[in-house]
């Protein structure tokens, strides 16, 4: 066998590990995923780099296919395919900007990594290594982007095995003294475990269920409780009426995921409710590509789909408070959260129905990518999950 056949299967096997280890769903592993540009960048060949980057980003993404056939209760197959179309994105930016030449290796991965960041490719910009900044310098709110992204660069470079040395010794300085983002005093995210169920049974008794799940939280001192994505079902007068009267008696405000629909698709939001009354506070900017978000169903003459808000309502208010929401996909790719930062939010919210994710770790790596931003940016963190 060959010297470069070799050592290409090195790079992929590597590639392919690094992205596994990275994205399984613990916050202090994600600066393995460092590794991907190194391995990008020693690449002998364009070839080798298309393969280092598609092992990469597969076994990032690697519990796709099952969680497209539990969504959809097909076979695998269709979730096959979705996994490695989404792949085709990154896998394209990465080969088109790969080089040999040493001195335009940080210039080139610097575009694939902004590209990758922001829509259009930014939209599939899963497994970004930036998202490790927040493990590697929290606290260090856009400086630590900054070094973050210097590293990156390095990485690519001459320079790269005493970049990774530095890297690797902020990381380890790192996971001895971490502490996960905390949540804010008198906040309360409520993880439920009802299945495919929540969002889709928008009965009385169900809402009734809700009710009593926020008032046990709200009599435990909580005064802003947050459900999760979709837990209130359609959002409708009825709905509304149903939780201001429950509310009335007390205090609190709920924060809860819903959809708002009308005649040319729907909305994935979340709503604030109160005594008082409720609103729609959110509306989610990215939602799922594909599966949620179809963009081409008004080019064939139909209606139908999430909308895509993109760059709306970056942070919303809450009394106060000002507040940086995620739904679900959002906390996977990387614009929503840089503008949510650059209003500088008082507290980050990220929630997500993720019963269809059972049996990989994409509920985990949703949990570790809200994390490490909120640390990066020392700003407290509220998750609410279904499972």
């Amino acid at each position: 066998m060959r010297p470069d056949a070799v050592r290409a299967g090195i790079l992929i096997l590597a590639a392919v590990a690094a992205g596994w280890i990275a994205w399984s769903g613990h916050v202090l592993l994600l600066p393995v995923a460092l590794a991907f540009p190194m391995l990008w960048s020693v690449a002998p060949n364009r070839t080798t780099a298309v393969l280092v980057s598609l092992g990469y980003f597969l076994a990032a993404s690697r519990g796709l296919p099952l969680g497209v056939a539990t969504f959809y209760a097909s076979d695998i197959w269709p979730g096959v395919a979705l996994w490695f179309v989404a792949a085709a994105g990154f896998v394209v930016v990465h080969a088109a900007l790969w080089s040999r030449s040493v001195t335009w290796r940080p210039v080139r991965y610097g575009l694939a990594a902004i590209l990758m960041a922001i829509p259009p490719f930014g939209i599939i910009g899963w497994a970004h290594p930036i998202t490790a900044a927040g493990v590697l310098f929290p606290g260090w709110r856009w400086l630590g982007l900054v070094a973050a992204s210097a590293g990156l660069l390095g990485l690519v470079s001459r320079r790269g095995p005493a970049f990774a040395i530095v890297l690797s010794a902020f990381w380890l300085w790192s996971a001895v003294f971490w502490t996960d983002p905390k949540v804010p005093e008198s906040w309360r995210g409520v993880d439920l475990a009802m299945g495919a169920s929540l969002g889709r049974d928008t009965g009385l008794s169900r809402q009734r269920d809700l009710i009593a799940t926020t008032q046990a939280a709200a009599k435990a001192g909580a005064r802003i409780i947050v459900l999760p994505e979709s837990a209130l079902g359609f959002w409708t007068p009825t709905v509304a009426r149903i939780w201001e009267r429950a509310l009335r008696a007390g205090d609190a405000t709920i924060v809860a995921g819903a959809a708002v629909v009308d005649a040319g698709g729907y909305d994935n939001v979340l709503v604030a409710i109160d005594g008082d009354g409720g609103r729609v506070l959110y509306r989610e900017r990215m939602p799922v590509p594909g599966s949620m978000w179809q963009p081409w169903r008004p080019w064939l003459g139909m209606s139908g789909g999430a909308r895509a808000n993109f760059f709306a309502n970056p942070v919303v208010e809450i009394g106060s408070t000002r507040v940086a929401p995620l739904i679900c996909y959002e906390q996977l790719i990387i614009w929503p959260i840089l503008q949510s930062m650059a209003h500088a939010p008082d507290v980050v919210v990220a929630v997500g129905n993720g019963w269809w994710t059972e049996g990989s770790s994409i509920v985990g790596i949703q949990r570790a990518s809200a994390a490490a931003w909120a640390a990066l940016f020392s700003t407290p963190l509220v998750l609410s999950f279904n499972t």
